[in-house]
This record gives C-alpha cells, sequence and structure tokens, in this order.
C-alpha cells in the first residue's frame, strides 16, 4: 500500500511539473488580427509576435479569416492568437475553428479581439465562454482581483489598479474564473458592487481557452501584471 502512495505522489508531482514547464519552443503559433477602428492590433501583434521569437515558438501572422478555413494549416497549429474586434465568420472559418480547438489547438487572447469578435458567430461565443456587452463610462479606474485559491496561472501575481475600459461580460457558467473586477454604479446604479470576470479559462473539447478582458489601448499592456497573466495564459492555452 505504501509503495502505491509513494508512486501516486510521484506521478502527480511531476505532473504538475510537467504543467509548470509548459513552453512554447518549436510549437506553431497562428496571430490572427484584422484593423478595427477602436484598437491597435498591429501594434499587439509586433509585441505579441516580439514575445513570441524570444520563446522560439515558429510564428504564422495572417490578416485573413480564411487561415480558419485551411484545415491543413489549423491541423498544424499549437496555439491561435487572435485580436478580431466585431467583424464575422462564414460557416467555413467558422467551422474550421471550432474544430481545430475541439481536437486539441488552443486559443488565447484579450480585450475586444477575442470576446467582442464575430456577433453573429454563436458557436464561436460557446467555444469562448463569454461576451462583451459593454464598458459603462469608457476609461475610468477600476481594480483587479484575482480568485483564490491562486493557481499556476496567478500565482505571485498581485492585485492591481488601471484605468482603461472596464468590460461588463454575459459569460458561461462553465468558465474557471482566475480574476473578477467590480463595478461602481456611477453609469448605471442598478450595477453597483456587481463582480464581472476579468480573466477565465475552460475546455472546449481536447482545446484550451484563455481569456483576459484588459487591452483597449497598447499601454495596459505596459502594467506588469497584465503582461505577465497574459503571456502565462499563452503557455497555458497551447496544445500539451
Amino acid at each position: 500500500m505504501n509503495n502505491i502512495v509513494i508512486k501516486l505522489f510521484l506521478f502527480l508531482f511531476l505532473f504538475q511539473n510537467l504543467i509548470n514547464a509548459q513552453s512554447l519552443e518549436n510549437k506553431n503559433v497562428l496571430v490572427i488580427y484584422q484593423l478595427d477602428p477602436y484598437h491597435s492590433p498591429k501594434l499587439f501583434v509586433k509585441r505579441v509576435v516580439s514575445w513570441l521569437e524570444v520563446q522560439k515558438a515558429h510564428v504564422i501572422v495572417s490578416n485573413n479569416l480564411n487561415s480558419y478555413s485551411n484545415k491543413e494549416l489549423m491541423d498544424s497549429i499549437d496555439l491561435v492568437i487572435q485580436t478580431v474586434t466585431m467583424g464575422s465568420l462564414n460557416s467555413a472559418q467558422e467551422k474550421g475553428l471550432t474544430n481545430a480547438i475541439k481536437s486539441g489547438t488552443g486559443i488565447a487572447g484579450s480585450h475586444g479581439g477575442l470576446a467582442d469578435s464575430f456577433r453573429n458567430n454563436t458557436l464561436y461565443q460557446f467555444m469562448i465562454g463569454g461576451q462583451f456587452v459593454s464598458h459603462p463610462g469608457g476609461n475610468v479606474n477600476y481594480t483587479v482581483e484575482f480568485t483564490k485559491p491562486k493557481n499556476d496561472l496567478t500565482k505571485n501575481i498581485k492585485n492591481f489598479n488601471l484605468n482603461s475600459e472596464q468590460y461588463y461580460m454575459h459569460v458561461d457558467p462553465y468558465i474557471n474564473i482566475l480574476a473578477t473586477t467590480k463595478f461602481s454604479g456611477k453609469e448605471f446604479p442598478w450595477i453597483k458592487d456587481q463582480e464581472i470576470p476579468v480573466c477565465w479559462t475552460k475546455n472546449f473539447g481536447k482545446g484550451k481557452v484563455f481569456y483576459l478582458s484588459i487591452g483597449h489601448s497598447p499601454d495596459n499592456f505596459d502594467i506588469p501584471e497584465v503582461w505577465e497573466l497574459l503571456t502565462r495564459g499563452f503557455k497555458w492555452a497551447s496544445k500539451n
């Protein structure tokens, strides 16, 4: 019996270390974007690609949503990092993307680039786990608080404040919430002290989804806690 317990302990220890050691080295990452009048996707892509190259990932950059309907391409991808606000997917593009995630490819992103994408594509929204519906007051001061107990994605990252769009989200109860924010109620008194997720993970089939609602302007990613959380999310979401 003691031998069984010891072996189980060692297995769990090694499994946890494997999770902690998740790396993007030699993984194929598709960074996909489209221009919009609200954000700065090219600056986001430039920053993300520079970071991915340091991680020794193989990076493919595309501004064409037909990449999602290219099965040969999608079968080779370990992680999709998307920054596309609004727009729409045709049936082939939506099927190609969602099938890839169900089969084990990961998807990650931030702000409107992931959770305000493709408002008419409900299968896509089902996959992501939430949808932007409002940012009361525009740019406001707000606090981000991490849920407890912390995990490998959030450990050693402290609660922080920022001035930016505070996203009010409609969310899937299935998501695993990592961080939240509370609303002041200044614009809409009935939402005073309402707690809304800022960051979450979830599974979609064999694939992993990571989302962070921060990222309206490029300087949001200069906040150390934001960038650390986002990049940990990229690593976590990538195919094992």
